[in-house]
């Protein structure tokens, strides 16, 4: 049976390698425009993916400093505020940082995983600020379930991105207008050999 660090290695790198794919097939107009996932544009999206993240990472350094996570308890419990508050601040941010960002918080939060034992990852009430969840538990619903809250979303519009408008189709199919083609006054040599 795989560790819990390698569970959660396993799933950051499947739901990331599924946002990567479907975000390949967006051009940059795409990825900015508002209201295409939601209230939120993709790029809105892969901001709060990447500030949830590096909260995260924050309070995997306080735990490993033997210290309660505050900041990002707070900012569990006012999740709506703290998505707010990180999406006035990054507002217009330019894609190439964003795209920047995402990967490298998401290496901090893998090396982060390292630091941490079995136990620590694993065990309910270990940390008695997360109740009866485990640290893995809060780990996911921070990267890779958050990334699949909205993964389904970004896939669903890069297939509609990619797809033809309807006026540039060609239909396959035969039309039975050939007799429109034929004058009276002409002879029929359709059954000609």
């Amino acid at each position: 049976m795989a560790s819990t660090i390698e569970q959660l290695l396993d799933k950051l790198d499947r739901s990331r390698e599924r946002l990567l794919v479907a975000l390949d097939e967006l051009p940059d107009e795409a990825l900015l425009e508002p209201n295409t996932v939601g209230n939120w544009s993709v790029a809105d999206l892969l901001v709060q993916q990447t500030a949830w993240e590096s909260e995260l990472v924050t309070g995997l350094l306080r735990i490993s400093q033997g210290k309660k996570p505050g900041r990002l308890l707070a900012a569990l419990k006012h999740d709506e505020e703290y998505g707010r508050l990180r999406y006035e601040e990054n507002k217009g941010r330019d894609l190439d940082r964003i795209f920047d960002d995402l990967p490298q918080v998401r290496i901090q939060v893998e090396e982060w995983l390292e630091e941490f034992s079995e136990k620590q990852l694993s065990k309910k009430g270990h940390f008695s600020w997360l109740k009866n969840r485990t640290l893995a538990d809060l780990i996911a619903q921070l990267t890779y379930e958050h990334e699949l809250r909205y993964l389904p979303q970004v896939e669903a519009l890069a297939q509609k991105w990619q797809a033809p408008p309807a006026s540039m189709t060609i239909s396959l199919t035969p039309k039975n207008e050939s007799t429109d083609f034929i004058h009276e006054d002409e002879p029929d040599d359709s059954f000609a050999n």
